[in-house]
């Protein structure tokens, strides 16, 4: 799931909600369910850094749009690790994703890109999973309504649909990217 979670799929707060349930239910697997979420994490951050890296500077400008682009850029270009610290931390609509890919197509230090995630991630796992500990009985009722599995059925529905339009906005945005490309060699 983090693996998931921490690439250009859609799946907001994913591994957040398991982190809880699995914390919540098995306490004492607090410290194991933090370092398989981070580790998961780094390993979708890894793939998108490779997908982006390849992308490069113009291929996630076209995806971002020059403003959002530009403001990220800045971001990663003063501060970068507290940039991706910081993206790790915030929930959605926070643009995670672009300020990885943005980092990764800046040629970013993949082992700072790396690192920060894992530190930034093992932080937001750890506070969800030591507020698991003290208000987990209560999320467990609430997850026991058949309300919630409504709710959990139609996220789980929206979350494959963004999927499905992240996945074809990604392949859009390279093939447009290198249809333009190929043209411009014909030109010359």
């Amino acid at each position: 799931m983090g693996v998931l979670d921490s690439s250009f799929l859609f799946l907001p707060f994913g591994n957040d909600l398991v982190v809880v349930v699995l914390v919540s239910r098995h306490h004492q697997g607090l410290p194991l369910y933090i370092l398989s979420a981070a580790c998961g994490s780094t390993l979708g951050v890894l793939i998108l850094a490779l997908v982006a890296g390849k992308l490069g500077e113009e291929g996630i400008r076209k995806m971002a749009g020059d403003k959002r682009y530009k403001k990220i850029q800045s971001q990663v270009d003063k501060r970068g690790g507290l940039a991706v610290i910081l993206s790790t931390l915030a929930p959605p609509p926070f643009p995670f994703t672009m300020v990885i890919a943005t980092a990764a197509a800046l040629q970013y230090s993949r082992t700072r890109l790396l690192g920060f995630t894992f530190l930034g991630r093992s932080i937001r796992f750890t506070i969800l999973g030591l507020l698991a500990v003290k208000f987990g009985g209560s999320l467990l009722r609430v997850a026991n309504s058949s309300e919630f599995r409504w709710s959990m059925t139609i996220l789980v529905a929206l979350c494959l649909i963004g999927s499905g339009f992240s996945i074809w906005h990604w392949i859009a945005r390279t093939h447009s990217g290198k249809k333009t490309g190929s043209m411009a060699g014909k030109a010359t």
